[in-house]
This record gives C-alpha cells, structure tokens and sequence, in this order.
C-alpha cells in the first residue's frame, strides 16, 4: 500500500504567518496615531516621540517574530530534516536535535525518535526474520528434491533395494512434515504479529484445555485461578501450548500455573520439571529459530511466538532464573478490569 499524498497547493510557512501575524497587529496603533493626525486640524506633523515609539514598536516586533522562528520554525524544520536523513541512513540517523525550542516539540520529537526507533528494529527483525525462514525452508525442500531425484533415477539395471526405497520415502516424509510445522508456526506468529480479536480468558478455562491437550502432562493451577486475563481464548491456547508443548518436549511430566494479581496486573508463572535450559542457552531462547531439538522436529519457532503473541496484548515473558530442576518463566499480563 503507497503512502497517501498530500494535495499539491501553496500554503504560507510558519514563519511567514508569525512575521505577517505581528507586524498586522503593530500597524494597528500607527494606524491610530495616523487617523488622529489626519482629523486633528492643529498639528500635520508627528512629533519626534511619536516616531521614536513607533520604532521602538517596529524594532520590538521584529524580535518577537524572530524569538518565535527560531524557538518554532527552526525545529520543526530541523525535525524534518531529521526524518529525511532516517530515511536514507537508517538507524544510524536516529540521533536527538540539537534544540527544541518548546516543550511540546521536545515531546514531539521525542515521540517521533521512539516511533522511528520502533519501525527500524521491526524494518530489522523482518529482514533478519526474512533470511531465516529462507534457510530453515530450504534446507527440507533440498532433501526432498535430492530423495525425489535418486528415486526417480532408479532404474531396472542398479535397482534400489525396497529398504533404500522406503528410507528415502521415509525421508520425504519426515521433511514435509517438519515443512508443515514451520508453515503452522508461520501462521502462528502473523496472528502474533497483527491481532484481529480482544477478549477474555479464564485461567480455569486454560488449565482444562491443556489438560485435554496434553493428557501426558499432570497440569495444575494454584493462587487466584479464578480471574480472567487480557488474551483471546485462541491466542491463550497458543500462549500456553507452545508452553505446554515445550516442557514435554524436555520430560516434564508436571506442569504448574501459578497465579497472582497485583494491582490490575496479573502474573503467572509456568513452571515444570523438566531438564531445564543450560546456562549457555538462557539468553538465546528467544531467539528465532534457535532449537535444541532441531533433530527431533524442534522449529525454535515456540518462544518467539509466544512473546510475540503477549506483546501484541500488552503482556510480557521473561525466564525465571531457578535452582531446581525444571524451567520457570513468568507472564505478566493485564489481569482483572
């Protein structure tokens, strides 16, 4: 979509309105002061005084014009210059003005470097994002090519043996199947990404419905399981499952939510006692695609989505540093209204 154009026509700059604006209001009085001449039959002339004043006036116009340019005008041209240069320099060219002039620019412009700042990490993280998901498809696309290929190749001379058949078969499958995982984890996190719902969850809800959904795992909840939080109940599902899906993953066979309310916020902590995260990996969780279980199917796709999903509702994940067993992260996220 093409960013809407602003209707070409003239229109007077700021600092001409304030220059037209002050200097209308000073002919004002030399108006005055010239009718009176005009109707007063005993003097023509205007005395020294009076010319000296209307100076005076002139001169103390033209300094407030100037203070309100450059207190006014010159930000704003400024800050314009500024998102021309973010433009073609990226995040290098987010850099704070030299003066603002007012407060209320400052704050202008304060928002506008947040908001510049916020569309260059996303401008990023697509990129990045981007370069990742090529890879993490092509690298099963080739495998099945390449098994396609040497099946297709077999001929009646060097015949394959029906174990070989089947394994490269076996192949295709596995990797068109991981295909599909990432495609539902694709679709996952552009629900993350651009939420079209607002709604409501119980915790008694989401503890009944990982129950249905992972019979392996003993799921409890304790603390305040009685409210509600800010998320869908599909996004809730989505939150948790991949939660849920995780721990089982690394053979936990408990899985708790424990919940409290502080304020209007609510926070849960989602505990297991599986093998837990190395110290080494703790801090690349997060990160797309990053997978210990990449053998086992893993897509490293879970956490991300997870994070993506709580932020697009105002909520947030963090792991918890525990010294049990197991893994703990904690949710904040809107809680009762």
């Amino acid at each position: 979509m093409s960013a809407p154009k602003i209707r070409t026509k003239w229109r007077p700059t700021l600092a001409l309105i304030v220059y037209v604006v002050l200097l209308a209001v000073m002919a004002l009085p030399i108006l005055i002061v010239i009718w009176f001449r005009a109707v007063e039959a005993s003097s023509n002339r205007m005395a020294p005084a009076e010319i000296g004043a209307l100076v005076v006036a002139f001169i103390l116009t033209l300094g407030v014009a100037y203070v309100l340019t450059r207190t006014i005008t010159g930000p704003i041209d400024a800050l314009i210059a500024r998102t021309e240069e973010i433009a073609r320099g990226g995040k290098g060219a987010i850099q704070p003005l030299e003066s603002y002039g007012t407060r209320e620019i400052a704050v202008l412009s304060q928002s506008f470097l947040d908001l510049a700042g916020k569309l260059v990490d996303r401008t990023e993280y697509v990129r990045s994002f981007a370069a990742h998901v090529s890879h993490e498809l092509k690298s099963p696309l080739t495998a099945i090519r390449g098994a396609a290929e040497l099946l297709r190749d077999d001929d009646a001379e060097r015949p394959m043996t029906k174990a070989q058949r089947l394994h490269f078969l076996d192949n295709i499958i596995a990797d068109a199947v991981r295909l599909d995982a990432l495609l539902q984890r694709l679709r996952e996190l552009a629900q993350a990404e651009t939420p079209v719902a607002e709604g409501r969850s119980s915790i008694t809800d989401i503890i009944s419905s990982l129950r249905g959904r992972f019979p392996a795992l003993n799921i409890s909840g304790a603390g305040d399981t009685e409210i509600s939080v800010a998320l869908p109940q599909e996004a809730a599902g989505i939150v948790f499952a991949n939660l849920a899906e995780n721990a089982l993953q690394h053979g936990a066979t408990l899985l708790e939510l424990r919940i409290s309310v502080d304020a209007r916020t609510a926070v849960i902590l989602v505990c297991d006692d599986g093998s837990g995260i190395s110290e080494a990996n703790r801090q690349r969780i997060f990160q797309p695609f990053f997978s210990t279980r990449r053998e086992q199917g893993g897509t490293g796709m879970g956490l991300g989505i997870v994070r993506a999903m709580l932020s697009s509702h105002g909520g947030t994940i963090g792991l918890v540093k525990t010294t049990s067993a197991g893994t703990k992260f904690e949710i904040t996220i809107p809680g009762p209204s």
